[in-house]
């Protein structure tokens, strides 16, 4: 029985991406013989042509779309794997590559990487910012030995997930503001504020971690930068929410208060593909870290914002 091959996989890809065999074959250097050679192998171990054959040039079948997806997925790991592997050669043994989404790297992230760089003078660690589910798939395909996420519903294959902290989400109101000075704040003084959001939509904003079912926040302003977030608030036109996390770096004009409500709470964990040294020490670091920062937002609050 015949079997999908890496190099027919990859001469149905180029063929797909050209539109010609023949020029397909110029491209990998291949002779154009073994070019139909590999077409017909695939044809063979797909059980159906993969290829529409025209004067001008060929274009994939149904089947042949199937094949080429599937392709591109396969190659792309196997580049990856190649690239993992000459990585390993060159990459220093206290090289760490970590991620993280945006808030956590305001403070939470920046000062554990100061914390550990100052233990260990040998650790080299780059940083990279996204959004939870990229950095989980990140950790899994090995692209990052280490990422501070949002806890996710469902862990990758082979990513394991660590708790590092309850962030409390707070709310961020002008000192103008006749809840300026509370340390906390039920839901129901809550609902006739005008929010200022990431999105028009609040379930998928720090706004639908927490609001009960039967209330639909007024959005005022939708801003994804937290600065422009912030500056609005100040200005007095409306009320946001932010992580505890973010406390250190939000200024003074700025008051905030805690939201008296069970799911007004955000889980930072740590994901990874396995414990070392090196990353054993980065999240001891965190760890440290943000216990500070709770210990911060504590403060701040009992100091009425």
């Amino acid at each position: 029985m015949d079997e999908f091959t890496v190099a027919g996989l990859r001469v149905v890809r180029e063929a797909a991406a050209c539109g010609s065999f023949s020029t397909a074959a110029e491209n990998l250097g291949y002779t154009q013989s073994a070019v139909s050679r590999q077409i017909a192998l695939m044809e063979r171990a797909a059980g159906r042509p993969l290829f529409e054959r025209h004067p001008r040039g060929v274009r994939p079948t149904e089947a042949g779309r199937v094949v080429l997806r599937h392709a591109e997925a396969i190659l792309g790991e196997l580049e990856q794997a190649r690239h993992n592997i000459r990585h390993l050669a060159v990459r220093p043994a206290g090289r760490l590559r970590v991620g993280a989404f945006a808030t956590a790297t305001a403070a939470l992230v920046p000062r554990a990487i100061a914390a550990a760089a100052a233990r260990d003078r040998r650790i080299r660690i780059s940083l990279r910012e996204g959004l939870t589910p990229r950095l989980l798939t990140a950790v899994a395909r090995e692209r990052l030995d280490l990422a501070v996420v949002t806890a996710p519903h469902i862990a990758p294959d082979g990513v394991t997930i660590e708790p590092l902290l309850d962030d409390p989400l707070l709310v961020a109101v002008a000192s103008t503001h006749p809840l300026a000075g509370a340390t906390s704040a039920a839901p129901d003084l809550l609902r006739a504020e005008r929010w200022i959001a990431g999105s028009q939509e609040p379930a998928g904003t720090l706004l639908g971690a927490w609001r009960d079912p039967g209330w639909e926040p007024e959005i005022a302003f939708v801003a994804r930068d937290w600065f422009a977030k912030l500056g609005l608030v100040a200005a007095g036109l409306g009320v946001t929410v932010v992580p505890g996390i973010a406390v250190p770096v939000l200024p003074p004009t700025i008051a905030l208060l805690r939201i008296d409500h069970p799911a007004a709470v955000r889980r930072t964990v740590l994901a990874h593909r396995g414990a070392t040294e090196t990353r054993g020490a980065f999240a001891e670091a965190l760890r440290d870290q943000a216990a500070e920062l709770s210990a911060q937002v504590r403060q701040r609050l009992r100091s009425g914002g």
